[in-house]
């Protein structure tokens, strides 16, 4: 028994010595240089404290968790976004960018060291139930999170479809932690909705950036030009907690016809990117309002940042979460995976929005539809309540039946949008004045 934990540990020894010793080895094979003159002095180190483990820890351990642990431990130390996926947990990322996952539909970060809620995800169990931008998760069913990993984090609060997941939530405004209890389900994707909010408006949400996202927005938009002339479009960020960047890119690209998007600075010059817009067979320069809050990050920063610095579109809203960090997802030699963090990132303009986000050009925080004020209808006197008035030369309407005609499904979407959203209402009325504006500065231009 002696030898073979004593073979075990060989081999262990020399899995280490080969991998972190790859570590510091350049793609030619040549030796990187590292803080520290004697690199391999704490590997030393990280081998004896292995071996006392092996060797006197009250109970025998699983070698390969142990190394699985320190390599977690190393990885979580960089930052909150850097991470060690097991082979499991990368296979659930591929398949979330995808498509789909299973559990309540919230993206979550470490921030000053707290467990918080970047955004729920739209229509799902999280969404549906209240959680909130900006929410700090304290408990998980009951256990604290202090000290939790981001991935421990996701596999706790992930798990089968009807089962429970408990949350004590801490929210700003709040003087008592909040509880909730809500069933988790199979979250699906879908990353793109569009509606006409009127005859020549357009209104797109994104609701996050995955492998289709860019295709689906140029079908939902060539589905909303189909007949006629769009005369403005409102693109809805608002609790977008990101995704791919090759993604964010392409989107941004859907409205640019020229000018930088985005601009990536990393240790390595193949992480340094100049993104570029292209001339589209399409031109898309109808005026453009594009929502933002604090549940938007990044890649939808970039969209929002590339937008605004190219003077494409009026940002609207509130500040967003402030992410300008690029993740690299690196699959490893038994099917793990490193998500590490390899480049910052800047708009258009040089600016980094690492913690500082994207500050809209019209500030107008969102009203939750019971707190909007309910303006008074004053009904005024017409010409027609009066008793004898004489008839119109055009024929009266036909009585109220456009108000009686039942809503199809579509519409009543959209009626309920602009009743209890503050800020896609405002967004509306701002483009309806570009149009009006813009027809009195041609009529005046004219001779």
């Amino acid at each position: 028994m002696m030898k073979q934990n004593k073979k075990m540990f060989i081999s262990w020894t020399l899995l280490l010595f080969f991998f972190f010793g790859a570590l510091f080895l350049n793609g030619s094979g040549e030796a990187v240089k590292a803080d520290t003159e004697e690199p391999y002095a704490n590997l030393d180190l990280l081998v004896e404290v292995l071996r006392q483990i092996e060797e006197n820890y009250v109970e025998p351990q699983d070698t390969g968790k142990l190394i699985y642990g320190a390599i977690k431990g190393m990885v979580q130390s960089l930052d909150p976004h850097s991470s060690f996926m097991t082979k499991e947990e990368h296979q659930e990322l591929m398949l979330e960018t995808k498509g789909s996952f299973t559990g309540i539909g919230i993206e979550i970060t470490i921030r000053d060291q707290v467990l918080t809620v970047v955004s729920p995800i739209e229509g799902t169990p999280a969404y549906k139930a209240g959680l909130k931008a900006g929410d700090k998760i304290v408990k998980i069913d009951g256990k604290s999170t202090k000290n939790m990993t981001l991935m421990d984090a996701v596999k706790r609060i992930r798990g089968p479809k009807g089962t429970e997941v408990r949350l004590t939530i801490i929210r700003k405004g709040e003087k008592e932690p909040l509880e909730f209890s809500i069933i988790r389900d199979v979250i699906p994707l879908r990353s793109v909705r569009a509606h006409l909010l009127t005859p020549e408006i357009g209104y797109i949400r994104i609701s996050t950036f995955q492998s289709k996202t860019a295709k689906d927005l140029k079908k939902a938009l060539n589905k909303l030009e189909r007949g006629r002339k769009l005369k403005g479009l409102i693109l809805d960020l608002r609790n977008n907690p990101g995704g791919l960047l090759s993604q964010a890119i392409e989107v941004a690209d859907v409205f640019l016809d020229t000018g930088i998007i985005v601009t990536t600075k990393g240790r390595k010059h193949s992480q340094d990117i100049v993104a570029k817009a292209h001339k589209d067979k399409k031109s898309r320069l109808y005026p453009m309002v594009v929502l933002v809050n604090g549940g938007s990050a990044s890649a939808s920063e970039i969209v929002a940042g590339a937008l605004q610095d190219n003077k494409r579109a009026v940002i609207l809203g509130t500040r967003t979460f402030g992410k300008g960090s690029v993740q690299t997802i690196i699959p490893l030699s038994d099917g793990s995976a490193l998500r590490l963090t390899t480049a910052r990132y800047f708009t258009p303009s040089g600016r980094s929005i690492q913690l500082s986000g994207i500050t809209p050009d019209i500030e107008l925080p969102f009203i939750p539809p019971e707190k909007q004020e309910k303006k008074k209808k004053i009904k005024f006197i017409r010409e027609k309540d009066l008793d004898r008035h004489m008839k119109g030369e055009e024929p009266e309407e036909e009585s109220k039946k456009g108000n009686e005609k039942e809503l199809d499904k579509e519409a009543k979407r959209v009626k309920e949008l602009l009743e209890k959203d503050n800020q896609v209402r405002y967004a509306l009325q701002l483009l309806k004045t570009w149009e009006i504006f813009s027809h009195l500065m041609a009529e005046q231009a004219s001779p």
